[in-house]
Formats: structure tokens, C-alpha cells, sequence
């Protein structure tokens, strides 16, 4: 069940799985995939909520963060292994992030201003989804860059941001997830700095 995407600076992919969860990174997207070195944290996690989310810093140190749960009151914690592309070195707790409401995280990238950015999103029935992302500095502080209404989007899942002459973007897709209720759909909204 893979979850999260980061692609380094030399082309090196990285993907975060929520079944068996780990990290994998691929030195060749046609090559054979290595495991990165694993927390003892994340055996913990519980099935289907965990390691949702994968960024990268322009240092190259990857974060990841589980999903969670809406009835668990603890805050969500980010990991961040540095120098990845060594294959060692060890996860550790970066800091958490405070849930607010009922949005949970689901992608991560990081912005050209080297901010976090975190797309979380909220689920209510018949009423449908709600996203919300939320950028952090690499010692946690945050703050919201965007909140839709619930039924706005479907399930926003994936995040890019990118910056052009106009400013920063936010890039967002949902996919179908094969049920015929629901559409794929990217979603793009530009940001004040």
C-alpha cells in the first residue's frame, strides 16, 4: 500500500508504504528498490494509518508522517532520517503536529521557500471531503495556507508546490479510488508567499 512520493535532487525516488510500513528508495526507477533503515516507532502504527505522507528537504533529509486516527487525541509525529541516500543513519521524532478538528495528513512536500507542507484532508459522509494544508517550519511551527468546505474537492491525496512568476502553487490530485462516486481530479490554487 504505497502512500507517499519523493523524488531527490538526482532523480533518487523514495516511497512511503502504509501496509508494510517503511521506506524504499529507488536509486533507478527501473532498478530493484532498497529498504531504508526502519523506527521502532513505526511498527507501532496501527493498519491503514500509517506512513501517508513523504517529503523531502532541500538538504536532502527526508519527513514522513503516519495518517492517525480521529479518535486518538494525540498530536501526529513527523520523522526525518538525514543523508537517506546512505542507506543508514535512523529515524527521529523532528516534532508533532497538533490536530485541529477532524483532518487528518495525507501527502507532504516541500515549498522552493523550504517550508513543509502538509495537505490534510477531512471526511464527512454524504457531505463529502474537505482539505486543508498547513506549512511548518523544520522545528514545527505552522500555519494554514488553505481551507476548503466540505464537497469543495473530492479526496485530495497527492501535493506538489512549485513556485512560477506568479507565485506559489499548490498542486492537488484525488483519484477515483475505483468507486464510481467519486472522480479523479487535479486541483490547482496559488498562495500568497
Amino acid at each position: 500500500d504505497s502512500e507517499g512520493l519523493a523524488i531527490a535532487a538526482d532523480g533518487t525516488a523514495y516511497v512511503s508504504f502504509e501496509g508494510a510500513t517503511r521506506v524504499l528508495r529507488y536509486p533507478r526507477l527501473d532498478g530493484p528498490a532498497e529498504n531504508l533503515p526502519e523506527a521502532p516507532a513505526f511498527r507501532k502504527l496501527p493498519a491503514n494509518s500509517a506512513l501517508e505522507a513523504l517529503a523531502i528537504a532541500p538538504d536532502g533529509t527526508l519527513y514522513t508522517l503516519p495518517e492517525g486516527r480521529l479518535e486518538s487525541r494525540e498530536p501526529i509525529p513527523v520523522w526525518r532520517l538525514r543523508k537517506p541516500a546512505s542507506g543508514k543513519g535512523q529515524w527521529e521524532r523532528a516534532f508533532t503536529i497538533a490536530k485541529q478538528g477532524r483532518f487528518l495528513p495525507v501527502a507532504a512536500d516541500f515549498g522552493p521557500d523550504g517550508k513543509l507542507y502538509i495537505l490534510e484532508r477531512q471526511f464527512d459522509g454524504l457531505a463529502g471531503f474537505a482539505s486543508r494544508v498547513r506549512r511548518f517550519t523544520t522545528e514545527g511551527a505552522a500555519e494554514t495556507v488553505l481551507e476548503t468546505e466540505l464537497g469543495t474537492h473530492f479526496n485530495l491525496e497527492g501535493l506538489a508546490v512549485w513556485q512560477d512568476a506568479q507565485g506559489l502553487r499548490l498542486t492537488m490530485i484525488a483519484d477515483d479510488n475505483f468507486r464510481f462516486f467519486l472522480s479523479t481530479q487535479i486541483v490547482e490554487y496559488r498562495i500568497s508567499d
